[in-house]
């Protein structure tokens, strides 16, 4: 491995470290979203299913404070029961019962104060009385949505690649893994094979898992996923030792082995937020299309800043910057591993 590929990509590595410190405690794949879930009863009667992270972070000092974030319903539909609220370490549930009388629930207006200045996504899921359902994104930087009486299969596409693109980039466990490709194999035509055999790999079990064919519990995935950045740290650390190991000599394979657990950590995000039982096909293939494009936008950069470096970067650099992204993707890999074991035996 050609020594500038390394130092080239320590501010890249020095990123993802401090975004993956900032990251969820036990699932670094989760969704950094908020859900609402309104089901239409005949007779005008809406149950109400707020779903949020347990807290916001705020201040340089990465402190917290409780989410009080609930959505207002400014036109039609009224409250008739009180909100009950059920917390876990993972997040936050509210349940309660709307009144949206003769009219329903279309034309309402749902208002989410505070989600702009906290930085936080909504989605949206409206099932009707007639049993047709639709999934909605909150517009980023707005507070209000008005429910419509019906969303096209274009919409929901666009739903959902645009949450595939939101969770590649919030799951830094799984660029680190990427970056660890790159790091290994370098720009060249073997990357292409082995990025393409990952993708085709986590593609495989995220529609396997999310239909229903393939049933894994998260928690342990979760794990494992943390052990396979471990290992390629460990490939990193043989590689700049003169000792090359299996993923020098088999990319693609290493990366078709472990894009298959990947799949199952994308499975459990998505079945988090759920599919429209009338729009599985579009829904899951533009989840996986919009993880694919925020992956191969990562990939980019990360080629483009080597050659940057590459190009204009200083002649010299001291000696242990070159060890810096093995022990970085090393001590981050054992983080996470730690803190997901925990987490699952706690």
């Amino acid at each position: 491995m050609n020594q500038i590929l390394r130092k080239s990509l320590c501010i890249v590595l020095l990123v993802c470290m401090a975004l993956g410190m900032q990251s969820a405690p036990a699932q670094a794949h989760g969704f950094q979203t908020a859900y609402l879930e309104l089901r239409e009863q005949p007779g005008g009667q809406v149950e109400v299913l707020w779903k949020t992270p347990p807290a916001l972070s705020f201040g340089d000092e990465g402190l917290s404070r409780p989410m009080t974030i609930r959505p207002v319903f400014d036109s039609h539909c009224r409250a008739v029961t009180v909100p009950g609220l059920m917390a876990t370490p993972a997040s936050r549930v509210s349940r309660w019962t709307l009144n949206c009388g003769e009219t329903g629930l279309a034309g309402e207006t749902v208002t989410f104060p505070g989600v702009v200045d906290n930085f936080l996504e909504v989605l949206l899921r409206v099932e009707w009385a007639d049993g047709h359902s639709q999934t909605s994104m909150l517009p980023m930087g707005q507070e209000s949505f008005v429910i419509p009486e019906k969303t096209t299969v274009f919409a929901v596409g666009q739903t959902y690649l645009k949450l595939g693109v939101s969770h590649i980039f919030s799951g830094i466990d799984h660029l680190l893994f990427v970056l660890g490709l790159i790091l290994i194999v370098g720009p060249s035509w073997p990357l292409v094979k082995t990025i393409t055999a990952f993708t085709l790999a986590h593609s495989i079990t995220l529609g396997a898992a999310t239909l229903g064919f393939v049933k894994v519990p998260q928690a342990p995935v979760e794990a494992v996923i943390a052990l396979s950045i471990l290992f390629l740290a460990s490939e990193l650390a043989h590689s700049r030792m003169g000792k090359p190991g299996l993923t020098v000599q088999y990319p693609w394979l290493v990366a078709l082995t472990f894009g298959l657990l990947h799949g199952f950590g994308f499975a459990g995000a998505l079945t988090e937020v759920g599919l429209p039982p009338q729009d599985i096909p579009p829904a899951l293939l533009f989840f996986n299309i919009g993880v694919e494009l925020g992956q191969l936008a990562f990939v980019l950069a990360v080629v483009a800043l080597m050659e940057i470096f590459k190009r204009f970067g200083p002649e010299q650099y001291p000696p242990w910057l070159d060890w810096v992204p093995t022990y970085g993707i090393g001590t981050m890999a054992s983080f996470w591993c730690i803190q997901r074991v925990v987490a699952f035996w706690g």
